[in-house]
């Protein structure tokens, strides 16, 4: 048992302190993040609007995204990630606060784009920062650190969000601009370049590589991650529908089962990656992961069921997700430089958040038209179809090294 445990812990020891800082701020930012996920309540509620201006409300805050995430990455080269972070949170936190002081409905739309601008700013700045205090024998781990606290961070804030809107829905707003607030504070103290020294590999004058908008084995790469991330994301959005409906599952029910993807990504996530790391390419681990993935979808049709049906499901789409994700960023990481990272990071953040806009709606629209079972078999195929695109980066790349 203690052999187990220190083989446990190992997975945890050799990151930078910067890494650590880094993932607590990160924590704290995201434990504020209880709007998000009431916003369409809050609007329908609320403010007392159908749900498709609801619904219209956040794919604004997409698009939002989509600039924020662009500019992000290209002020972080130019200025550094270091205060784009503090001002992407600071300006986030009081944003947040000026959303709940909204009324009218043009004046929510508008003031929803700006605060998804300046919020989502932060992750290219923060991919960056990431990068540059960990070294190509932990990298993965330390983005999988930073995975580990969104995901605790999000478990809490949604959680203790319920408990909140019950109450009220402008106590949210005030929370999240607060919690973000006191995150650029800590990230300002702890964060300064001053006290942190990042492990150098690079050279100080190392000329920059092509820009990422040339990378065409990147580029290709961005556009499996978003088919990719349009399937992975069916989890959050027409699963538990379908866990509803065919599955005949209860609320309670779907809440464990979805509950069960957060438990096994704190449990075992760390230690996963630390045993696979430096074992193979990072690209080869997206494949194994997106291979998985697919295999989950494949599963709700060929495998009968309920709630055990749910639970195997979740599973191996969470396994999938583990292996998948810290080696994605790591993939790009390894692409890019210390002088032309925000791009690749910008971009990166750019692809997931196309998905967020495009994977739900399309996903629901197959499953009215089409039913369930289709649409599990069209999300396993395009799965599968993204192997493709990454074996022939990785033969372009082994051409091109």
């Amino acid at each position: 048992m203690k052999k187990y445990a220190n083989s446990y812990l190992s997975a945890y020891r050799g990151l930078s302190p910067s890494v650590w800082w880094l993932s607590i701020v990160m924590l704290v930012n995201r434990m504020g993040t209880m709007v998000l996920p009431f916003m369409t309540l809050y609007m329908t509620e609320s403010i007392n609007v159908s749900i498709g201006k609801a619904g219209l409300v956040m794919t604004i805050f997409g698009m939002g995204t989509i600039c924020g995430a662009f500019v992000g990455g290209k002020l972080t080269d130019k200025i550094g990630f270091y205060h784009i972070q503090v001002a992407s949170l600071l300006g986030g936190g009081i944003m947040f606060i000026v959303l709940g002081l909204m009324n009218s409905y043009i004046s929510i739309c508008i003031t929803t784009f700006f605060l998804s601008f300046i919020n989502e700013a932060f992750r290219p700045a923060n991919s960056a920062a990431l990068a540059h205090y960990s070294d190509s024998k932990n990298r993965t781990r330390s983005f999988t650190l930073n995975r580990l606290a969104i995901n605790l961070g999000w478990a809490i804030g949604g959680t203790l969000g319920g408990f909140v809107a019950a109450k009220s829905y402008h106590l949210l707003f005030w929370i999240d601009g607060f919690t973000n607030i006191i995150a650029a504070v800590l990230l300002w103290i702890l964060l300064a370049p001053k006290r942190n020294v990042a492990p150098q590999e690079e050279e100080e004058n190392e000329p920059p590589k092509k820009s990422a908008y040339q990378d065409i084995p990147f580029i290709v790469f961005l556009v499996m991650n978003t088919v990719f991330a349009c399937c992975f994301l069916q989890v959050f959005t027409t699963i538990p529908v379908y866990f509803k409906q065919e599955l005949l599952l209860s609320e309670s029910d779907i809440g464990i089962t979805l509950a069960i993807n957060g438990l096994i990504i704190a449990i075992i996530e760390m230690a996963i990656i630390h045993k696979l790391e430096n074992k193979y390419t990072p690209l080869t681990f997206v494949m194994i992961g997106t291979i998985l993935v697919s295999l989950s979808f494949i599963v709700l049709n060929i495998l009968p069921g309920y709630f055990m049906l749910a639970v195997i499901f979740i599973s191996i789409m969470t396994i999938g997700e583990i292996i998948n994700m810290p080696f994605a960023a790591t993939f790009w990481v390894n692409r890019s430089t210390r002088l032309n990272r925000g791009q690749y990071a910008g971009l990166f953040t750019i692809s997931w958040a196309v998905a967020q806009i495009a994977g739900p709606g399309l996903g629901a629209y197959t499953a009215q038209k089409l039913g369930f079972d289709n649409l599990w078999w069209i999300m396993s195929a395009l799965c599968f179809a993204t192997i493709a695109g990454y074996k022939w980066i990785e033969r372009k790349s082994k051409t091109s090294s």
